[in-house]
Formats: C-alpha cells, structure tokens, sequence
C-alpha cells in the first residue's frame, strides 16, 4: 500500500508564515477602508470639485495651458487628475476610484461645476 508524501520543512513553515502575513495585512487593510473610508470619499469629492472649477477657470478664463493651471492647487491634492474636452470647454478633475467632477465655462456665468448626484 503506498502512501502519499507531504512536504514539510523550511519551505512549508515560510509558506504558511507568508500566508499568515498577507492574510492579517488584507484584515488590516481593510478595516482601515472601513474606518476611514467615508473620510476619504468627501476628501476626494471636494477635491475634485475644487480642482475642476480652479482649472476650467485658469484655462478658459485664463488662457492658460491645463498643466501650468496644476500650479494653482493646494498642497494635498498631487492624486487630483485633470483632462478637458475643449469642445465643450469643459474640466474634469479625478481620484481615481474615489471621485470624479466636471466643471463647464459657460459665458456670462464662467465655469460651473455639474451637478452633485447623492
């Protein structure tokens, strides 16, 4: 009759050790998204909706390249993302996977944000 071989040894224990690392890493980790996760999320949309009104003013009202207008933000906000559809004369500012708002020039009113959906 034969019998199945285990592993065992070195390899094995530093296998289940890592496994125990990560696995109390990921618990970690996510008691923290939990914990300040909703802080984060209004974090990054007052972020975005700053950022999208500061440079959708400085590059249509301004003139300014979308780059230069990054000068014109506030310490803290290096995630905050800009891209623009000069079509519409629009901004939109962006955390990834936290928040994203659009400001749009309008004339006579300048740039206004979108609406907030809650």
């Amino acid at each position: 009759m034969a019998t199945a071989k285990t592993r065992s040894g070195p390899g094995r224990r530093l296998a289940a050790r890592l496994l125990r690392v990560l696995l109390a890493l990921a618990v970690i980790l996510a008691g923290l998204g939990w914990y300040y996760g909703p802080q984060l999320s209004q974090r990054a949309e007052a972020g975005t909706a700053y950022g999208a009104r500061v440079a959708c003013s400085c590059r249509y009202l301004g003139g300014r390249d979308l780059e230069d207008c990054r000068k014109d933000f506030e310490p803290g906000m290096e995630l905050v993302s800009l891209s623009e559809d000069v079509e519409q004369k629009s901004v939109t500012a962006s955390v990834p996977l936290l928040a994203s708002q659009t400001a749009t020039f309008r004339e006579s009113y300048g740039c206004v944000l979108e609406r907030w959906e809650r």
